[in-house]
């Protein structure tokens, strides 16, 4: 089987890349698979970046190809926050529950015509001897008033989305690939996946 090195320990974010590599006929490996004590600092100033970043320092250590993406939420109401800064939006613990709760109270008084938001992703792929590849990929919606649904992560479970009338924390992993921003990304990527491999 052919093996795709993807630069996260969050076992979240490889469970999508696996719903989407898997049918291709990849193994997924994650960094607790190859390389668990390897941190980069994401100095980017874009999930671009960011993603670059990750992916160049992986592949140069382990001299293979490597898929990094970096993710987030954007709100329009608060001028693109939390952005780049979505996993650690509460403070440097990274937790998901209190990220949700400083959203909804820095949105409070926002009528939920102006809570227009997307996910973002943008994924890149770095590989000794190759040019590096990014691509980006959004899924529109709206940030509702209060949790719903327990499936996904992060900021799901305020994430409406009206294509699909639902939450993305409502929707099952197969639905969620087929329209979120990772999903609508690892799309963009398989063109490029079939040039590279």
């Amino acid at each position: 089987m052919k093996k795709i090195i993807i630069a996260t320990k969050n076992k979240g974010k490889a469970k999508d890349f696996e719903a989407l590599f898997g049918p291709l006929g990849y193994d997924v490996l994650t960094l607790h698979d190859v390389a668990d004590d390897m941190d980069v600092e994401e100095t980017g100033t874009t999930f671009e970046e960011n993603a670059l970043i990750k992916a160049t320092a992986l592949s140069e250590r382990l001299q293979t190809m490597v898929i990094a993406d970096d993710s987030g939420l954007e709100i329009d109401a608060l001028d693109g926050r939390p952005g780049i800064y979505s996993a650690r939006y509460a403070g440097e613990a990274k937790s998901d529950e209190a990220n949700i709760d400083k959203v909804l109270e820095e949105l409070v008084n926002v009528e939920e015509l102006n809570r227009t938001a997307r996910f973002v992703c943008a994924i890149a792929i770095a590989s000794p001897n190759l040019e590096s590849v990014t691509v980006r990929g959004t899924c529109e919606g709206i940030i509702a008033k209060e949790r719903k649904g327990t499936n996904g992560f992060g900021y799901d479970p305020i994430f409406y989305v009206p294509s699909e009338n639902k939450m993305m924390a409502e929707l099952s992993a197969e639905e969620k690939g087929a329209i979120s921003h990772r999903g609508n990304a690892i799309k963009k990527l398989s063109e490029h996946i079939a040039k590279l491999f």
